[in-house]
């Protein structure tokens, strides 16, 4: 039977339309057609009849929730293409970083951005995700990546999609690094956060069955998609690391140590990569926080499309408050001055997708507006802070991930919304947030998750990077900063700006001169004047 004479109405039973596409399906191909691409058949004819959201709803609910294998199929397939969005948010900080540093530093950037990723992969294989998520104590478990063999493969999924948050984290410290760090002490933290750092924060709060956090005061910290986990932690570190490391060059002291009255600005390579690189960190946000439901079945893909919107109007509101609050300041210093901030704007919307993640998942829609509105303040804050500080942040993540993700944490202890979070856990919702009636139970839990990541983040990295500083590691020489490291290590600019050869360009001037000349000859004449002379 051909697919094309299946009948469909709003009379019909979905079911047997449902079952009319697949016999066509399996009579045109084989026997042991993957349940996933059945779905994909099914789902492309419904969407060519009048009404699809309600047949595609139908569907679902009366057929694969029906199918076991097919669900779980389908739960695995939604966990890799969230973590596939998620994974592409490198390629968005990547794009961003080299945007925002001078031209003479773009592939030394690049490569760090792109061998952290590789650094992670490894290090959180082997050791990291053991570290977070096997067996063992409260502050540590231990499963390596030798043990994966003859495992479920929802638990390759679930490192999948465990390692794309790590990698995140780890990445977060580049751009304030850049530009001066040693590479061969960047890859030494990526290891290292990745093995070690990281994994404990994750554990403590992720890890239901362990995490001494996942349950303290029978409530639990909620970090639904990493503003603290991710974000507070990646951040601290590049906090740490710019502190230690020190401001660029001409930054904020003159070759002689005087401080400048106001910081130099070191302008970036290319606007457009940044904003390019926004963008991507955005759209990369669209896994990030609807794929931490890592389901689709049983409620999943609702909650994620309602961790999209909220993403969405927190990112835009936070891009909104930052420009015009930077536009507000600037004009109050110099009332003739009028200035639009596009960094102030694209900060501004990380900011606000930074401070909705922690709590995407359980706040009304109205609230994750304010939600980005105090997190466009708490940028523009932050950034002015750590310029006072003479903290030398490329890219201004400490602002954007360390600053916006506690005010994300924060938010989930006054915000969270009674109803959404029964939504989201129907069994042990737990109180809301203290501005919805649920007392302060939940704000302290998020206060005591704050104060273990900066702890712990102290703790761990301060001693690290002390000990590259002191081996002599962790910062390029003076000349090569002033030089650039794309040609002090990289053999090059990542750009080809050679320009022509001089005679070439001398003759090309001369001929344009000679041609101009023949147009407008003018001769003079004592008795007429001046008369134009056709050549």
């Amino acid at each position: 039977m051909s697919s094309e004479t299946c009948v469909y109405g709003d009379d019909a039973d979905i079911k047997s339309y449902a079952d009319c596409v697949i016999g066509a399906s399996t009579t045109s191909h084989n026997e042991d057609l993957d349940d996933m691409y059945i779905l994909f058949m099914v789902s492309t004819n419904i969407l060519e009849i009048k009404s699809p959201a309600k047949a595609w709803q139908k569907f679902f609910l009366e057929y694969v929730r029906a199918n076991g294998k097919s669900t779980h199929r389908f739960n695995l397939f939604f966990l890799i293409y969230q973590t596939a969005l998620i994974f592409f948010m490198q390629a968005g900080f990547a794009t961003l970083c080299a945007g925002s540093v001078r031209a003479k530093n773009v592939q030394n950037v690049l490569l760090k951005n792109f061998i952290d990723s590789c650094c992670a992969a490894l290090g959180f294989y082997f050791l990291g995700y053991g570290f977070a998520f096997g067996d063992g104590s409260t502050f540590i478990g231990w499963k390596s990546g030798l043990a994966y063999q003859g495992i479920e493969v929802r638990e390759y999924a679930k490192f999948f999609i465990q390692l794309g948050f790590a990698a995140n984290a780890d990445t977060i410290i580049a751009g304030t690094v850049a530009e001066r760090c040693h590479l061969v002490a960047y890859i030494s933290y990526a290891i290292y956060f990745t093995c070690f750092v990281y994994p404990i924060i994750a554990r403590s709060v992720w890890n239901s069955e362990y995490g001494f956090l996942a349950d303290v005061h029978g409530v639990g910290v909620h970090d639904f998609a990493g503003s603290g986990v991710v974000h507070m932690a990646g951040g601290a570190t590049a906090l740490v690391a710019a502190t230690i490391l020190g401001p660029r060059k001409g930054r904020f002291f003159d070759h002689e140590g005087k401080p400048f009255d106001i910081p130099v600005s070191l302008p970036p390579s290319s606007v457009p990569l940044q904003v390019m690189g926004t963008f991507i960190l955005w759209v990369g946000w669209y896994g990030f926080n609807p794929g931490s439901t890592q389901r689709a079945s049983d409620g999943g893909s609702s909650i994620g499309a309602y961790c999209a919107v909220t993403a969405t109007l927190s990112a835009a509101t936070g891009c909104i408050t930052a420009m015009f609050l930077k536009y507000i300041l600037a004009k109050r210093r110099n009332p003739k001055k009028e200035c639009y901030d596009l960094n102030y704007a694209m900060n501004g919307a990380l900011s606000g997708l930074v401070g909705i993640t922690a709590g995407c998942a359980v706040f009304e829609p109205a609230l994750s507006i304010v939600v980005g509105f105090i997190s466009g303040i708490v940028y523009c804050s932050a950034s002015s802070l750590i310029k006072k500080l003479k903290i030398d942040d490329v890219v201004d993540a400490i602002p954007v991930h360390f600053f916006s993700g506690i005010w994300g944490v924060l938010s989930v202890g006054l915000f969270s919304s009674g109803n959404r979070l029964e939504i989201l856990n129907p069994d042990s919702p737990g109180p809301s947030g203290l501005f919805y009636g649920g007392g302060g139970v939940r704000l302290a839990c998020q206060i005591y998750f704050i104060l273990f990541i900066v702890g712990w983040v102290l703790l761990t990295m301060i001693p690290f990077f002390l000990l590259l500083k002191h081996a002599g590691i962790l910062r390029i020489d003076d000349l090569k900063e002033r030089v650039g490291t794309d040609l002090a290590y990289h053999g090059g600019a990542a750009y080809n700006l050679e320009k022509p050869d001089q005679a070439q360009i001398d003759a090309l001037n001369q001929r344009r001169k000679n041609a101009k000349d023949k147009r407008h000859q003018v001769t003079f004449n004592e008795e007429n004047g001046a008369t134009l002379s056709p050549q």
